[in-house]
Order: C-alpha cells, then structure tokens, then sequence
C-alpha cells in the first residue's frame, strides 16, 4: 500500500530536512548534508507515487549515512 504524501513529507521533517515552497502542490526539501533537494508534489492526503517514495528514502538514507561517518 503505497504511502500518503503527508507521510513522506513527516519521514524528511524528521530526518531533519527543511521545506522549502515551491509552485502550486510542489515543496522542495533541503539538508545541509544532502546534495540538491528532493522535490515532493502533490496534496497530503493523496497517495505518493513509487518514485516519489523511492527519492525520499534515497535521500534520507544518504543523510544517515553521511552522519554516521561524521561521527565516527
């Protein structure tokens, strides 16, 4: 069951990514650890399409990894 835009959009807030506004249903995501953005569109109650769910887990992981090699 693919998930709701709303819920993606909590997965980047709590990955400590910032929103940012964009055009019509569009937010872009931004983390200082994250090289460009990750672009989510469309109405919080609609279901995300695979790539949409597929971008935003890429870009998360990509930030989880980049913090634990700060770290260490």
């Amino acid at each position: 069951m693919p998930k709701k835009i709303r819920e993606l959009k909590q997965m980047l807030r709590k990955a400590g990514f910032i929103q940012k506004p964009g055009k019509g249903s569009h937010t872009n995501w931004t983390h200082f650890l994250y090289s460009g953005r990750v672009t989510v569109s469309g109405k919080d109650k609609t279901d995300a399409k695979p790539y949409q769910e597929k971008e935003v887990i890429k870009a998360i992981q990509e930030v989880s990894r980049k913090q634990e090699n700060e770290e260490n």
